[in-house]
């Protein structure tokens, strides 16, 4: 069990689970993507809108968990909409694939969930020579991002309706201690796992500002936010065995549990008191600080130029 539990100005605290942060919030009519929605915060998140009325697209790797998945919550939700569609967020062309089908299934888009991700794995690269943290926590989501822009804004322009971008980031993008190594991303030689993986949760929050300065610019009803979920026991730690004994044993102590992990997904994603706010970073559902690099302008026009760099062909 969660043990800090004050409450911040929003009313809720570490220890708020997701359907305590969404209770009475009639989200109907409402279409979301989650990525990685298969296990974890991710698969919660996919349960609690779905429990609230919206019609949820799961991005997943594995189609049959998936499915198998999406079979648990219509058996407890059983007015659950609830589609799956593969998408492998380390392939571009999987991105590109998955937005091309969504954009022609015709469906609307009011909210997109960037929640996927890995952690601090071995250095490999990706099937477009990307560092694969890079590639998977952030590039795949920008690209992906960047594919059903248009969607987005028609549905929210036609629905007179605010779209909500939420990236699932972290407070490890504190590792990242001394920003984002542009020219060493994809070098073996200069690799470190945890500072890797903290350049990849930094470049989430920096694109969610740069997300909001251009929505801004264009007068588009899009807010773009990331947040830090929590300290979580999932298979983000699938390569560290060590560190899975550890938590097992600790966890219970000093870590969220599931329900407690997506409370601020699901904050960010449907509670009116986030209405008009954008470019923000949040944790355990209050407006937080994060590093001095996630609030740097200039790195995230940087971060910005070279992502579309990256993702075009």
């Amino acid at each position: 069990m969660w043990i800090f539990g004050r409450k911040g100005a929003s009313g809720f605290s570490a220890s708020s689970t997701a359907e305590d942060v969404t209770k009475g919030i009639d989200a109907a009519g409402l279409t979301a993507i989650v990525t990685g929605a298969s296990s974890g915060i991710g698969l919660e998140t996919t349960r609690v809108l779905a429990l609230h009325g919206v019609h949820v697209v799961m991005a997943v790797r594995n189609t049959e968990s998936g499915q198998k998945v999406k079979e648990t919550i219509v058996n407890e939700i059983p007015t659950a909409k609830i589609d799956v569609m593969e998408l492998d967020l380390s392939s571009l062309a999987s991105v590109s694939k998955f937005a091309a089908e969504f954009v022609s299934s015709n469906l609307p888009l009011n909210i997109l969930i960037n929640n996927a991700g890995i952690m601090a794995s071995p250095f490999m690269l990706s099937k477009d020579g990307i560092e694969l943290q890079f590639a998977t926590n952030h590039i795949g989501h920008f690209l992906l991002t960047q594919l059903l822009l248009d969607t987005m804004k028609r549905t929210s322009h036609e629905q007179n309706k605010e779209g909500r971008i939420v990236n699932v980031s972290s407070e490890g993008h504190r590792f990242a201690y001394k920003g984002i190594f542009f020219d060493d991303l994809n070098k073996e030689s200069s690799y470190n796992p945890v500072y890797a993986y903290g350049q990849s949760k930094l470049a989430n929050i920096l694109h969610a500002k740069e997300l909001t300065k251009h929505f801004k610019e264009n007068g588009v009803n899009i807010t773009a936010n990331a947040l830090h979920p929590g300290s979580i026991a999932t298979n983000l730690l699938r390569y560290h065995n060590f560190i899975n004994g550890v938590v097992e044993w600790v966890g219970k102590y000093f870590l969220k549990n599931i329900p407690q992990g997506a409370a601020t997904t699901c904050y960010v994603a449907l509670h009116p008191q986030v209405k008009g706010v954008s470019g923000e970073y949040f944790m355990d559902s209050n407006i937080a600080e994060p590093n001095s690099y996630a609030k740097d302008a200039k790195l995230a026009k940087e971060l910005w130029d070279i992502s579309l760099t990256m993702v075009t062909p």
